[in-house]
This record gives C-alpha cells, structure tokens and sequence, in this order.
C-alpha cells in the first residue's frame, strides 16, 4: 500500500481516453520542451546566498610535459615572442632617441632596455626621464602597449610556470605519505587555486629578497633603503628617489622587475579567484545540505506534470547554486529542438542525421 502511495504525483494528472492517448503524448512533448525553455526553478544561487559580486573564471590549465621551446605550450611560446618583439623595438626606438632622454646614464643600449622595461611595468622611477615630443609620445605609446602585454599575456606565462612547480609542492606537503599520480592529481584539482597561491608567494618571497640582497651588495644601500627600493618597485610606486643606477645594476633590473612585478600581479589574482571559489564552495554545501520542501518539488517541475524527474532535479539544483540561468537553459534547449528533427522529445541518430543533412542543404 505504502509502495503504491509513494509511486503516485505529486500532482494530481487528468485521464485521458485512449483515443486521445496518442495526441496527448504529442502535445505534452511540444509543450515540455516550450516549459523547459521558460524554466521557473530555483533563483539563482547569487541572490540565495546573497554573493552578487562573486564571479568565478574557470582555469584553463595548458601543461607541457617536454622543457623544449618547440614543445612549450603555445600560449607560452606566443607571449615570449610578443615580449622579444615589444623589448627589441623599444630598444630601438629608445635608442634612436637616447639623446632626447635626460636622466642618469650608463650605457646606451642597457639604458634603452632598462627604460623599456620601467616604462612597460609602469615602475616609473625617474631616474630617466624623456624630455622632448618624440621621446614623451614614445612613452605614451610602449607604457599603453606595455600594460596590455602584462596584463594580458604575461600573466598566462606566470600561470603556465607556476603549475609546472604545483606538483612538488604537493609531494612537499606530503612528504610522510605515498602520494602517486592519482593522488597528486586528485589534490590539485581539489585545491588547485590553495596551491597556486602557496608557489606565487614563494616566488614572490625569492624574488623581495633576491632584489634586497643585490641593493645591498652591489648598489651599496643600506639594508632598509634596499628593501624600501624593492617595495616601491614590485608595486610599481616607483617614487624615484632610490633606483638601480650602475650598468650592473639596470642589466639585472630587466628582468627582475619585469617578473616580480607580474608575480605580485598574480598573487593578488590568484587570491581574489581562491576567495571567489571559497564562496562558491560554501553555496554549493548550503544546496546540498538544506532539506527540500514541497515548494522546492513544484519549482523543480519543469514540464507541470506533477513528477518530478532525474533531470529536472539537476537542472532546480544547478540553478539554484548559480551554476547556471534562464539564458543556459534557453540556449540548451534550442538546440535540442533543432536536433530534435521528428519532435519525438528524444535525441536518436536518426536525428542527428537529419539535421545535419538539413543544416548543410540549407547552407
């Protein structure tokens, strides 16, 4: 008895005859797929939870297993060429105008690199400083260039390098536990933002010293002057009034600034996008965890039929996590339609084949 209760709707359903069975079918097919598009489920996890401002951006790691620079991922392999092309013509434009560049000097080609790179990472300390038309609108033009290539490209390279040191610091947290592949794997995509976090501070960390120690030792500054000169620097606050002066000094200026400067960069990135997905994690615990009502089981049912199905369910709880809206909803279903070539409410081959050879007669 209790069997028989339990397999009844949660709606009553009206009987049709069994003459009308068959349009019946038909019309509820049709007009599923029309309520399923006007999807009245749960409301977005984002006013749920009250988390407006939460936007999450999936990674889309690229590992390469070979160190060769023809087997470097692509994306890695575009943005050390876009640099080699930025450095070699600001080198060459500031070179052609080193005279109309006052300041302090030290070699013409180092200094033309050197002020590319200042001016690039918007460090801007004023120890070389252009004084004529030219060299200002050449400045305006490689510092605009010179933030795109950073923000846009240089950051891919920093994510791309800072996951080939993930692992090892897996098996570095873990050192008291066979970790194998699957382990490791396992780890990092459960707390793959956790660990990029974790390396970029390190680095950032080598690189504060790293820069202090060579202030230090070579540029004769004091401990504190130097480690003001590297604060100043990596945030590119760049007041001016402490800076790499002698040739050896600006020769490891180039690439010391140019990666800690993007190395602070993604820290701050990767931090805002592991709180991002804390929050997210937290919604998604709070959907699973909280007992479902009667008024949950009615907006669940998409097509009104009193049942509430497998997939519908998927569809109210993924939509109330915020994973997805009305516009995914909409957009998934006007593509079933459009394969859905008999109006059956499945997908078969048949189908496919058909709107396929439909879709290409019509192009």
């Amino acid at each position: 008895m209790s069997n028989d209760t339990a397999r009844n709707p949660l709606l009553p359903k009206d009987h049709s005859p069994p003459m009308a069975q068959d349009f019946s079918i038909n019309s509820r097919t049709s007009s599923r797929k029309r309520r399923l598009r006007r999807s009245r489920s749960a409301p977005r996890g984002d006013f749920t939870y009250n988390d407006n401002d939460v936007k999450l951006d999936e990674p889309h790691p690229h590992p390469s297993k070979i160190p060769m620079f023809r087997d470097l991922n692509p994306n890695l392999r575009r943005v050390i060429l876009l640099l080699a092309l930025y450095l070699t013509v600001g080198t060459l434009c500031f070179y052609l105008v080193r005279n109309q560049i006052s300041g302090h000097k030290t070699n013409g080609v180092l200094d033309a690199v050197y002020f590319c790179i200042v001016t690039m990472t918007t460090v801007g300390y004023g120890d070389l400083v252009p004084n004529s038309s030219t060299s200002r609108l050449l400045a305006c033009a490689f510092v605009f260039s010179g933030m795109v290539l950073v923000g846009h490209l240089l950051s891919r390279a920093a994510d791309y390098l800072v996951e080939k040191q993930e692992t090892l610091l897996v098996r570095a947290f873990h050192l008291r536990q066979s970790f194998g592949p699957t382990e490791i794997l396992k780890e990092l995509h459960t707390n793959k933002l956790r660990y990029k976090c974790y390396v970029t501070f390190l680095v950032l960390v080598v690189l504060l010293l790293t820069g202090t120690v060579f202030l230090v030792a070579y540029e004769k500054m004091p401990v504190i002057e130097a480690f003001y000169c590297v604060c100043s620097t990596v945030t590119t606050l760049g007041y001016g009034d402490k800076s790499f002066n002698s040739g050896t000094g600006r020769l490891f200026a180039v690439f010391w600034i140019l990666t800690s400067t993007v190395c602070l960069a993604q820290f701050f990135l990767y931090v805002a996008e592991l709180n991002a997905e804390t929050k997210q994690r937290e919604l998604v615990k709070w959907v699973l965890t909280r007992r479902i009502t009667n008024n949950d089981l009615e907006a669940a049912d998409l097509d009104e039929d009193g049942v509430v199905g497998a997939a519908e369910f998927i569809v109210y709880k993924l939509k109330e996590m915020g994973k997805i809206d009305e516009k995914d909803i909409s957009g998934i279903m006007e593509e079933f339609e459009q394969l859905d070539y008999d109006e059956s409410g499945t997908l078969t081959t048949s189908d496919i084949t058909l709107a396929q050879t439909t879709s290409h007669i019509q192009r």
